[in-house]
């Protein structure tokens, strides 16, 4: 069915068993005390679910080159020999598994980074310390001696990240380097310090170990690379040794978005298309490619030899072997949010995944038969309830789900409706196709009672939130005013001029929503975020264009400060600038008066004033929905509460979704 995709790959001194590549992300578990036990088990998990090739999260040369103060490193034989529980896992399955060696550079948080000039990034606190001669020397055998470290651990190559904005970009690009000496100045004595690691590397290892290099072929900052110093860099690290290319795309200062779930599928596959021709080594494309349909096609196309997906193996560690099965609607797609992966580890936090909260978390949440099997209600089939009803039914346990509406999917079909989240579609369509796999006894227009289940063994209240009612006069008798969940759901039609009272999450969405630009194919995309895809200015990038929209929008909170936040650290700015783009009015620190046939009274800044909106959308939060809870007492200890049912708040999926599957796996 994916004859290109599960190809296997001859590189000449050994073969990979398909065309997927498991791209490098970091996980907190890199630095688990101990025996990287959990590391191994993660990788293990997706080595046995089909992936060709692994490369891990970054691990420094040197303590320089670390990315927090307490980041992995491996410069050691003993810290090599930790690592063999991780290469002798994937091998059992007949897995391939690279090391990725990353030095931050000025990226790193912590007062002794280094780069090739002394510029501070603006997503970091330290300035760097330019580099000495030495010190670049240094560098580089450090380099050298990591990968023969990690060949001595068993690993079958490894990756050096030469990309997103990481000290060998710093070097390549003259945003960063300001040098005048052999390491700086002409584009030759830029790209000495990457052609000058391989080299090394390759001296080291043999001729027999893979080495990918991850180049940087987009870098989406001003004073990037072109086109031509992309192709000279990719050919002279072909004659250097280098077994395969790797994209990668956007410096993490980059103020374009490049894997958020707004960016559409394999948006930038195009770029590797472009470098391809140009080398004879196989070439790996990346960035939001998340089923095996869209990996299929770009391989058929020609645009890639193999492709990257780091993510999707987060949400299921099974997606080669399912798709290999032509099983492909069983997997549980990675919807590109970064809720519990990009946020938790900007954090400090590790990762895991919104769809698969075992991701990363394996061997605390091992999925096991269950001893005694009992009879589970679940009430309500949004995403907490379908990820309890369907896990419990694998486990088991007879299982009946309640749902008071016409289909499944809760709060995840509103936001599907959300331009830019039309990937929640995809885990309503996963988890339709599991309760048909697991079981379970889907019962829809029901609206449970609890003389329905008081004679169940578990009783799992799931049933969700309603928005919050606001108490502002004139606002229940007036026409004007919609709540989200009816303007999504039944399409209400809006005037010119939009006010929307609340601006969390949905308040965002509702906002992007109603200013979306009509047409939006990927070159629509691509052109309003600025990207010069004729590749003939430095870095990929054009002047990002204003895309106001004939909507008058006003996106007010009541709290002061920065507006339009949005519930994700890594994808907040992403929000902002689309809505600053689109000439929406973000006002914080509003209190609401009254709506009038004149529209709503507001005050900001101690100012009365009239918005003359033709429509005023509520989105100022949640309230639980709780069916028959003056009774919940009598069904005691087999009562478990859960999701939006148990906390409204801001509308947390990663929440409700571990705790469905925390509680299935307890029952």
């Amino acid at each position: 069915m994916y004859p290109h995709l599960l190809a296997p790959l001859d590189l000449g001194f050994t073969q990979l068993r398909n065309r997927v590549l498991m791209g490098s992300m970091h996980t907190g578990l890199e630095e688990e005390r101990g025996e990287l036990k959990k590391l191994a088990a993660f990788y293990e998990e997706r080595a046995k679910g089909g992936v060709g090739l692994i490369v891990t999260g970054g691990f420094s040369p040197n303590l320089r080159g670390r990315l927090h103060p307490l980041s992995s490193q491996l410069s050691t034989q003993s810290h090599a020999n930790k690592h063999k529980v991780v290469t002798e896992a994937v091998h059992k399955h007949g897995g391939k598994i690279a090391l990725q060696i990353l030095h931050a550079g000025r990226y790193a948080m912590h007062p002794f980074s280094q780069s090739a000039s002394a510029t501070r990034a603006p997503i970091s606190k330290f300035t760097p310390f330019k580099m000495s001669e030495r010190q670049i020397r240094s560098t580089i055998s450090d380099f050298a001696s990591t990968a023969k470290l990690a060949q001595s651990a068993g690993y079958d190559g490894v990756e050096v990240m030469g990309s997103e904005g990481y000290l060998i970009n710093q070097f390549i690009c003259q945003r960063t380097n300001q040098r005048h000496d052999e390491w700086g100045g002409s584009y030759q004595n830029r790209m000495r310090l990457p052609l000058e690691i391989v080299k090394s590397i390759r001296e080291k290892v043999g001729k027999e170990f893979i080495i990918i290099f991850r180049l940087s072929m987009l870098d989406l900052v001003e004073q990037g690379s072109t086109f031509d110093e992309v192709v000279e860099l990719a050919q002279a690290l072909e004659k250097a040794g280098v077994t395969l290319i790797n994209t990668g795309i956007g410096w993490h200062e980059a103020r374009i978005p490049t894997i958020a779930t707004q960016v559409p599928r394999a948006a930038f596959s195009w770029v590797t298309e472009k470098v391809k021709p140009h080398l004879s080594i196989p070439v790996i494309t990346c960035n939001r490619i998340n089923t095996p349909e869209v990996a299929e096609d770009i391989l058929s196309q020609g645009h890639a030899d193999m492709v990257s997906m780091a993510r999707p193996f987060l949400a299921d560690p099974d997606f080669v072997n399912k798709a290999a099965a032509e099983k492909s609607k069983l997997i549980n797609t990675c919807i590109g949010c970064n809720q519990a992966c990009l946020d938790n580890v900007f954090k400090g936090k590790q990762a895991s995944c919104l769809v698969n909260p075992r991701a990363c978390s394996e061997t605390e949440m091992p999925m096991v038969a269950a001893t005694m099997k009992k009879r589970v209600a679940v009430i309500g089939a949004g995403p907490a309830g379908l990820a309890c009803a369907t896990i419990a039914a694998e486990r088991g346990h007879y299982v009946d789900l309640f749902e008071k509406s016409d289909r499944i999917g809760g709060q995840f079909r509103l936001a599907m409706q959300i331009p830019g989240k039309e990937e929640f579609r995809e885990t309503i369509r996963y988890f339709a196709n599991r309760i048909e796999e697991t079981g379970v006894n889907l019962k829809l227009d029901t609206e449970a009672q609890l003389s329905d289940i008081s004679e169940y063994d578990e009783v799992v209240i799931a049933s969700g939130v309603k928005p919050r009612a606001l108490n502002i006069e004139g606002m229940s008798s007036s026409d004007k005013v919609v709540d989200y969940q009816t303007l999504i759901r039944e399409k209400t039609a809006l005037g010119n001029k939009v006010a929307i009272i609340g601006a969390g999450g949905i308040g965002v969405d509702v906002a992007s929503m109603i200013t979306e630009p009509d047409q939006h194919g990927i070159n629509d995309w691509l052109d309003e975020w600025g990207i010069d895809q004729s590749l003939e200015h430095a870095g990929g990038i054009l002047p990002l264009p204003d895309c106001i929209s004939d909507k008058q929008v006003w996106l007010m909170q009541r709290r002061e400060g920065r507006v339009g936040k949005g519930p994700g650290k890594t994808t907040g700015w992403i929000h902002r600038t689309t809505l600053q783009k689109r000439g929406v009015n973000l006002m914080g620190g509003v209190a609401y008066q009254k709506v009038s046939e004149q529209g709503l009274h507001i005050t900001i800044n101690e100012q009365d004033t009239i918005l003359d909106a033709d429509n005023i959308i509520i989105c100022a939060g949640q309230e639980s929905v709780r069916p028959f809870e003056e009774q919940w007492a009598s069904l005691g200890e087999k009562l478990h509460v859960i999701g939006g049912a148990d906390l409204a708040g801001e509308l947390d999926a990663v929440r409700a979704i571990r705790q469905g599957t925390k509680i299935a796996m307890s029952l």
